[in-house]
């Protein structure tokens, strides 16, 4: 079989690990770079694109395979959604995920502006309303630190979030078709006295994943069309507030999760066509072997709001 990967980073660890599994069962992986120029998709295109650039030529690139029957994982749609943090917000709490209370504005002089009419109260997290690399997080705790980010980001579309105190830290999960992994990761928004885990609190794995946590995690998939996706939940032991949903997030260190994405590219492309296209490089079909399995005992399963 062939599967592509829509990526400028195919040595990122979670890629880079999927491929050898996958060239090990003797299929055949391909890169797509969105950046390296206007050139299209192989021709005739791999059974399969695991989608984990979210630039908007990478985006381009994964519709355009869509337009002509080729499976995307995850799709172009439910990419796009988790990349408009108002999009996102609206849709989770429509489907009853509790998700953090977010409030859109134009630009950073219009929430200031409702700041000072007390309409919204400080502390507050503030986001650039599309994420991307390099995009706006901050903590503002009083009227001059969101004027000196108005002057700072003097265009940006954004998004303010009520800080809700905790750790320091978030619960990363990660889900690869409905297999579950998690970790805990430092805050963006932490400040230096979170610089160490709360007592107690250094293990986290999907023995200590309380049983709610982990049916957010998997209801997020369902309501966002997510096969390959990461939930950022606040850390301590209140009711899960859930903070971001994003697609095909790194998942690195993660013992299983190269074989999940292995097994779901291989199910996904199987099931789009029942004979492996030929290989761009007209070395030959491919072999159709079984698709990867996790390893017996591999598998296992930010912050707005502070």
């Amino acid at each position: 079989m062939r599967i592509g990967l829509i990526t400028s980073a195919p040595d990122h660890p979670v890629l880079a690990a999927t491929t050898a599994l996958l060239t090990a069962r003797g299929h055949h992986v391909e890169v797509l770079d969105p950046t390296a120029g206007p050139d299209g998709p192989f021709d005739p295109p791999a059974d399969v694109y695991l989608l984990k650039a979210h630039s908007p030529a990478g985006l381009a690139l994964a519709r355009g395979l869509e337009e002509r029957g080729v499976p995307v994982v995850n799709p172009v749609a439910a990419t796009e959604l988790c990349q408009d943090r108002l999009a996102m917000a609206e849709l989770a709490r429509r489907a009853g995920l509790p998700f953090a209370p977010t409030r859109a504005a134009a630009d950073l002089a219009e929430l200031l502006g409702a700041v000072e009419a007390g309409e919204l109260l400080l502390p507050i997290v503030v986001k650039s309303r599309h994420s991307r690399r390099h995009d706006l997080v901050a903590r503002v705790d009083d009227t001059a630190r969101l004027r000196a980010l108005a002057e700072e980001w003097p265009d940006e579309p954004v998004v303010a979030q009520p800080y809700l105190p905790s750790t320091g830290w978030d619960q990363k999960l990660w889900v690869v078709a409905g297999q579950l992994f998690c970790a805990r990761r430092r805050s963006e928004l932490a400040g230096p006295e979170h610089a160490e885990l709360p007592d107690g609190a250094a293990g986290f794995g999907p023995a200590e994943l309380s049983a709610d946590r982990a049916a957010v995690a998997l209801r997020a998939g369902e309501v966002f069309g997510l096969d390959v996706y990461g939930v950022d939940l606040l850390d301590g032991p209140g009711e899960p507030v859930v903070v971001d949903v994003n697609a095909f997030p790194g998942i690195r260190g993660q013992a299983g999760a190269p074989e999940a994405l292995a097994a779901l590219a291989l199910r996904v492309g199987g099931a789009g066509s029942g004979v492996p296209r030929p290989r761009a490089d007209g070395t030959g079909t491919g072999a159709a072997t079984p698709a990867a399995t996790p390893a017996a005992g591999d598998a296992g399963p930010g912050t707005a709001a502070g």
